[in-house]
């Protein structure tokens, strides 16, 4: 039986949201207790046609309907579009309507991140909208405390939604030390709830 894990799901355009993976994934297993498993999904396109290979090139493999049944908790994140999710993670999500049936999610945490090319650029409804499927899914929402001096002090992204970053408009600004405390805060903070919620 393979060893008690959280799923850090996410889509990046950029690599800035894949960053954040990391690091959320980092303040995950600082806990001793969970495997952080990182998981993205492949692009999608216009046309209805496959156009991604069956296994990415660099980074983190697909996501399986068992790597998120399985999980102990989720963290879940997608640039903003528009205040929204990227269409690829949406296109997953909705592909989970037996995982719903069956409720494999149920009382399970889930935290969101994101990242947009502006201060004002959606994060904090992109972050929220993420988080409405897994609300239907059962799951229990969990945000970033006040408790965390980051959130106070950072002039760049941080939310009490969720771990985020300013990217920039060229998508190339380094992730804040205010941002990276926030992401591993958060992995960590979904690992505590995690453990405490396991059947």
């Amino acid at each position: 039986m393979s060893s008690p894990y959280l799923l850090v799901l996410y889509y990046s355009r950029y690599g800035a949201t894949a960053k954040m993976a990391q690091l959320i994934g980092r303040g995950i297993e600082m806990s001793g207790d969970f495997e952080a498993r990182l998981r993205t999904v492949p692009a999608v396109s216009p046309t209805t046609e496959a156009t991604e290979p069956a296994v990415p090139a660099e980074g983190a493999v697909y996501c399986s309907s068992d790597d998120l049944r399985d999980c102990a908790g989720l963290a879940l994140g997608s640039p903003t579009r528009f205040g929204n999710m990227s269409a690829a993670l949406k296109h997953y999500i909705d592909s989970t309507g037996s995982l719903w049936v069956s409720g494999a999610l149920i009382d399970k945490p889930v935290a969101t991140f994101t990242s947009s090319n502006s201060l004002h650029g959606g994060q904090e409804s992109t972050l929220l909208t993420m988080a409405i499927p897994m609300l239907h899914h059962g799951m229990i929402y969990c945000g970033i405390p006040y408790s965390e001096s980051a959130l106070n002090t950072t002039t760049t992204g941080g939310t009490p939604y969720g771990a985020s970053h300013v990217a920039g408009p060229d998508s190339n600004n380094p992730i804040s030390e205010a941002e990276s405390q926030l992401c591993i805060a958060m992995g960590k903070r979904l690992a505590m709830l995690s453990s405490k919620l396991a059947i």
